[in-house]
């Protein structure tokens, strides 16, 4: 580490035009009349006066600004003017630092969140990232300290008017987590939070929060076989070759009623075509699962392995190397067919027709993964792979009987 250059001198305008550049480093100019005052020149040629204090026992350098934007004149009267702050007992860093953590904006608090929350998933982090960008777009350079409770009364119900009620409740409970991670991240120098308070408490407070029931949507039997058609037509999309990965996603998930995100991070280290099995580790209730593949899965996975150009079985473009979010295939399917859905809509697909085969209730849990801790019968039934086969290839064959096919 190279030492810096030191030299006591008056600082003056002519003298700082003359500072010649040091070869590596920095190189400090003490004024001769102003104790702790300086400039620092770089070995880049910038110029910048700075003050060196003591404040609460450590000594403290303090930048006042980068010559010629700042004159050595208007230099020298900042330093006295911190120098008398300081005198009487002002902190003059922890005042720039509250200053700087008063304007702290939505977006750089949401930035902050993001580096904090190392494990947020791909798919998370792509919701939240859509909701700065469409219910806080004009938010992001505000500061936090003036989002006001009115504020997020009026943006609730805008969005709700806009966007729908259940897509406003996301965006406020998603605004709701950024607030509680501020006030617990940014503290002044005593150590109190900059926000006294978290204004989206007013929905509740005043119960504001929209009434939405829990969706129940499923693809009906009778709609089955024309979302079949328009889903096997991805696969001839002369646009887009992801578009044949999405259809065998879809089918994948409705054949094994996984969540979108369990299939769509599936790595085919996980699959064992030998065994006819494939096991899941990062599951929402964090217990891991080995389900069976049926014939029809079996089938599309030979397939889609023969083309496999990645460690994930959906390969996505993105950073994340998975599949995040088809958005356009899905509609795609959706005018085709005529038949509106999600992705969620799959997974209940599957489980209202297994329960419809009468299959026990114990296996329907074990095969989309509910938990049964609180049953005490369950836990004396060992749900192995090859218990699970049989109802898997019932809910399979059950489904091939409504697309009124017999291959992929």
């Amino acid at each position: 580490m190279t030492t810096p250059q030191i030299v006591s001198q008056k600082i003056t305008k002519s003298y700082v035009d003359r500072l010649s550049t040091p070869e590596t480093g920095q190189a400090f100019i003490r004024d001769t009349e102003l104790k702790g005052f300086a400039v620092r020149i770089t070995s880049s040629g910038a110029k910048s006066f700075i003050l060196e204090k003591r404040i609460d026992g450590k000594v403290k350098r303090l930048t006042l600004g980068r010559y010629p934007e700042l004159t050595v004149e208007q230099a020298r009267k900042e330093a006295h003017k911190l120098l008398g702050h300081i005198a009487t007992g002002r902190n003059p860093v922890t005042e720039k630092k509250q200053e700087a953590l008063q304007s702290m904006t939505l977006k750089q608090a949401f930035d902050d969140f993001v580096k904090t929350r190392k494990n947020l998933k791909e798919r998370t982090l792509y919701d939240y990232r859509r909701l700065m960008k469409v219910a806080f777009v004009d938010w992001q350079e505000k500061a936090m300290t003036g989002i006001s409770k009115d504020m997020v009364s009026k943006r609730h119900s805008k969005i709700g008017s806009e966007r729908g009620e259940a897509y406003a409740n996301l965006a406020m409970r998603f605004l709701r987590a950024l607030f509680n991670f501020a006030i617990a991240q940014y503290e002044d120098g005593s150590g109190k939070s900059i926000l006294h308070e978290n204004p989206v408490m007013r929905l509740t407070q005043t119960r504001a929060w929209y009434l939405v029931d829990r969706r129940q949507t499923v693809i009906k039997p009778h709609q089955l076989a024309s979302w079949y058609q328009a889903v096997i037509s991805l696969k001839h999309d002369p646009i887009s070759n992801q578009s044949a990965l999405v259809a065998d996603y879809l089918l994948f998930l409705l054949f094994t009623g996984l969540r979108r995100q369990e299939a769509a991070t599936l790595k085919w280290s996980a699959i064992d075509l030998n065994d006819r099995s494939f096991t899941l580790t990062d599951t929402k209730n964090h217990q891991p699962l080995t389900l069976p593949l049926t014939d029809f899965i079996y089938e599309l996975l030979e397939n889609r392995k023969a083309v496999a150009n990645s460690d994930y079985v959906f390969a996505g473009d993105g950073k994340s190397g998975y599949l995040i979010e088809p958005r356009r295939q899905v509609q795609q399917v959706i005018q085709l067919s005529e038949v509106s859905f999600t992705l969620h809509d799959l997974r209940r697909t599957f489980i209202t027709i297994a329960e419809g085969l009468d299959i026990s209730a114990y296996a329907l849990k074990r095969l989309v993964n509910h938990k049964m801790s609180n049953d005490v019968t369950a836990g004396y039934i060992i749900s192995d792979v090859e218990r699970l086969r049989k109802p898997m290839e019932q809910v399979s064959a059950q489904l091939i009987q409504y697309f009124c096919v017999s291959k992929i």
